[in-house]
């Protein structure tokens, strides 16, 4: 508990409320403040210690606090205007719900009973919260709020993690009354199996003739890369990243690593074919994109599920063997007990998995897909695969990569190498516009670290007004708009998916889109890059700055 408020003072509803957000760990509150949220842009004056960032709109203001919990690892807490603003919040909530974002989420609203009359900006908050929500609930009484604050806490940062809502009335908040504000309450997840359960494991490992791991998402959530490289290297098992490569999930250049895999159901089943077990660490169990009669797991292939998201077990495919562990604390536990088990010839066989894919691993695919990109250099408009690699090799050795680029991105992952888990950060759920925000997020949680956002047009344009905050904020991203003047990847699935080539509705021409002036506008430098040369000047003068963001609009290929 905070010094500052005794266990029990006559405090008002919106002094409490930020009293206790700051007592939970919160240090930053992302908002965009309207007539309801009054009431808390007036407390904060009143306790220090709550930095304020605003966004000009409010999905802005859930991808900022996305990024900072996810960079932070802490909860995080953001603001935002009763129903329309909420609304407008639901993208970027739906994508922190998928990816388990640890958020306290609220809102202002109407006063008790005003609501009755259905006032303007009067909804359903709650209602409206609850699909992308793993709580959501409504302060009826100013003696209740403590309560529900810690609740939310403790919800939010429970594994699995996620986002929680709390509708404020603005009668809650300008009332006042004497409160005990509590402690915070966290539970501890660290769950290890029992030993029967890691001998049923290491059994079924060493039962299987071609076993692969898949490396997800807890992974990076749960710091657990270098147990992941040990059990792999144990096991000599090849190691494919999730479909939906939302972080850094596992470390690249181990020589087990093969790459992530796609979202077509072809090429995943075809991709695994040789092997005859997967076992899955914290994944999503190969979430696809688009349907398919294809069925993306190899028929009679074995599942192992092991994570602390027991809603993604045996979710599409059973599973052999599904078990509730936090995997930082348990891989080492299972690897050390499969060496003892699987002794000299489980040895002999990781030698040979090692051996067996030092011609098609990530590191050889680099160096392959390397040479091709490098020999585009002179293109122009620039070709994309050029472009990342060109961006990768001139990085700061720790850099973080926060990319929705789509269609320009496409061979990122096959450069960039993961060495911890802030290497890199994607987009989840497929809702774009959440990069730009996010990105100022994980750097204002990553001060002593350098973010290179790379971005593609259609998606900057859902969220171009973030650029003003990094700016307000002075934080030295650098943002790499791939610039193709359309919906790429929408033209090239109507052409595959449907045959046509009528892209109506998918160029953005007459006007062109001036994404330079657009970023001086909202006071952030920019330079455009036509050919290898004026990029690499601009790249090498963006990385120079360091009191403030500066934007790059590089001109690529079209494509269809």
């Amino acid at each position: 508990m905070n010094d500052a408020v005794p266990m029990t003072t006559t405090v008002t509803g919106r002094k409490a409320f930020l009293e206790l957000l700051r007592s939970e760990g919160v240090t930053h509150l992302f908002g965009n403040p309207g007539t309801t949220e009054l009431p808390i842009m007036h407390a904060l004056s009143e306790v220090p210690g709550l930095h304020f960032v605003l966004g000009l709109q409010e999905s802005i203001v859930i991808a900022m606090a996305d990024g900072y919990a996810r960079a932070s690892g802490r909860l995080a807490a953001c603001n935002v205007h009763v129903a329309p603003g909420l609304g407008n919040a639901m993208g970027t909530l739906y994508t922190a719900h998928n990816s388990g974002t640890p958020l306290i989420v609220t809102a202002g609203q109407q006063e008790l009973g005003h609501g009755l009359t259905e006032p303007l900006l009067y909804g359903p908050l709650v209602r409206m919260a609850e699909p992308v929500s793993k709580w959501a609930v409504e302060v009826t009484r100013l003696a209740d709020l403590p309560r529900i604050m810690r609740r939310a806490a403790k919800i939010a940062m429970t594994a699995p993690t996620g986002p929680v809502f709390i509708s404020l009335p603005g009668d809650i908040l300008n009332d006042s009354a004497p409160l005990s504000l509590g402690q915070p309450t966290r539970v501890s997840t660290e769950v290890v199996p029992t030993d029967a359960v890691l001998d049923g494991l290491v059994d079924a490992l060493l039962s299987a003739r071609a076993p692969a791991i898949l490396a997800g998402h807890e992974l990076a959530t749960g710091d657990a890369l270098a147990e992941a490289a040990g059990f792999a290297s144990a096991l000599g098992a090849p190691v494919f990243q999730q479909s939906v490569p939302q972080g850094a999930h596992f470390l690249s250049e181990h020589p087990l690593y093969m790459g992530d895999l796609s979202r077509t159901q072809s090429q995943v089943r075809e991709r695994l074919a040789p092997y005859d077990m997967i076992v899955s660490l914290g994944a999503d169990l190969l979430r696809m994109s688009v349907f398919s009669e294809v069925d993306p797991l190899p028929e009679g292939m074995r599942v192992l599920q092991l994570g602390l998201r027991d809603w993604e077990m045996g979710k599409n495919w059973a599973a052999e063997q599904a078990v509730r562990i936090d995997l930082r604390s348990t891989l080492p536990r299972l690897t050390e007990r499969l060496v003892a088990k699987g002794g000299a010839a489980l040895a002999a066989r990781a030698a040979k998995g090692v051996d067996a894919v030092a011609g098609t691993n990530w590191l050889a695919n680099r160096a392959r897909k390397r040479e091709a990109a490098l020999a585009r250099r002179n293109d122009s408009p620039l070709h994309p695969d050029w472009l990342v690699c060109d961006l990768v090799e001139r990085l700061p050795a720790n850099a973080v990569v926060v990319e929705e680029a789509l269609t320009s991105s496409r061979s990122l992952l096959a450069h960039l190498p993961y060495r911890d888990r802030h290497s890199f950060y994607g987009n989840v759920s497929g809702g774009i516009g959440w990069a730009i925000g996010a990105a100022v997020g994980i750097q204002l949680a990553l001060p002593d670290r350098r973010v290179i956002a790379l971005l593609g047009d259609g998606s900057s344009m859902y969220s171009i007004q973030a650029l003003w905050t990094a700016a307000h904020e002075k934080l030295p991203i650098v943002f790499l708009i791939a610039n193709n003047g359309g919906y790429r990847i929408i033209k090239e699935r109507l052409r595959a998916f449907h045959g046509s080539e009528q892209y109506i509705g998918m160029d953005f021409e007459e006007p062109a889109i001036d994404f330079s002036a657009l970023a001086q506008s909202l006071g952030v430098p920019a330079l455009r890059a036509d050919d290898a040369d004026s990029y690499a000047k601009a790249l090498g003068a963006a990385l120079a700055r360091t009191d403030g963001p500066t934007l790059i609009e590089a001109m690529v290929e079209k494509g269809p």
